[in-house]
């Protein structure tokens, strides 16, 4: 079982060090020709600090990062897809290291979840990114609602009921890696994976705990792949995407120390709390969907 996570570790050392490779030889080069007007700023730090702090939490760094952007005018809109993947790929890594080597869970849950998720969203690319995006958003916008009404009552309950597993066997296993699949999928519709895997693990028996290295493993091994293609066509804006990766890793820091510290309890009001707010979120987008043509959609990787 131990090989497995050392097995993890090694393949997402490989896929960040390539990752990191390609994108220095890119900035060197991009540096060259626009000299020091890449060079981010205190805000763009900033900016990656406080999303990436959420993002740690369970909150999720793409819809943040996306409204801040709007607010402030930072990036052109057909950037903002790049520039999140780009940006928040090292701090997801670090989350995915941090969470795997902090909180026990059983390798093959794992494992099996996290290959799920990326087998999910290789083949959501081709398939399910044609589905119609407003019916997925206002489907699991309903479905996270009712979900994390459950978890409320059970909260509520004069005997709460709750998981403290660290993995699932058997039919189980399969209900969640076959879950873990469809979320990987749903991805190229820009829904993104950490409240539905929350709710899945919760319900599934096991410590809310346990979903952040599944959720963080699998935006890891997902989001360098998908950046490279963003760089290679410089379909991002290389200043605001140094600014997320830098500032963001001092807010993964200390918020996956904050995680750790939590009880078991307080984690799954936590998880209710995301859910809600992913819940909504979804639905708005859904309305907003409603108002505007229909227009190509970059995969979203992380929350």
């Amino acid at each position: 079982m131990k090989h497995m996570k050392t097995a993890l570790f090694i393949a997402l050392s490989i896929t960040t060090v390539a990752f990191l490779f390609y994108w220095i030889a890119a900035v060197r080069k991009q540096s060259a020709a626009e000299g020091v007007k890449w060079m981010p700023g205190p805000l763009d730090a900033l900016i990656g600090f406080v999303t990436n702090f959420f993002d740690t939490l369970g909150i999720g760094s793409f819809a943040t990062t996306t409204a801040i952007f709007k607010l402030r005018g930072l990036v052109r809109d057909e950037k903002i897809p790049g520039t999140l993947n780009v940006g928040h790929t090292p701090p997801s890594v670090l989350e995915a290291f941090i969470f795997i080597a902090i909180v026990t869970v059983d390798p093959t849950t794992l494992f099996s979840m996290i290959a799920a998720s990326s087998l999910g969203a290789w083949f959501g690319a081709g398939v399910v990114a044609r589905w119609p995006r407003r019916a997925v958003q206002v489907g699991m916008g309903i479905a996270l609602i009712g979900a994390a009404g459950l978890m409320l009552h059970s909260q509520l309950s004069p005997d709460p009921a709750g998981g403290t597993d660290v993995g699932v066997t058997g039919v189980k296993l399969g209900i969640a890696v076959a879950a873990n699949f469809m979320l990987g999928a749903l991805m190229t519709l820009g829904i993104g994976l950490f409240a539905p895997c929350m709710i899945l693990v919760t319900m599934l028996g096991m410590n809310p705990k346990v979903a952040f290295p599944i959720m963080m493993g699998s935006c890891a091994f997902l989001m360098p792949t998908g950046s490279i293609r963003f760089i290679r066509e410089r379909s991002y804006n290389l200043k605001s995407a140094l600014g997320l990766a830098i500032g963001g890793i001092p807010g993964v820091l200390i918020a996956a120390y904050i995680v750790k510290e939590l009880s078991l309890r307080t984690v799954k009001w936590l998880v209710i709390v995301v859910v809600v707010y992913t819940a909504s979120m979804m639905l708005r987008s859904a309305m907003v969907e409603r108002t505007r043509r229909p227009v190509e959609v970059m995969p979203s990787i992380g929350g």
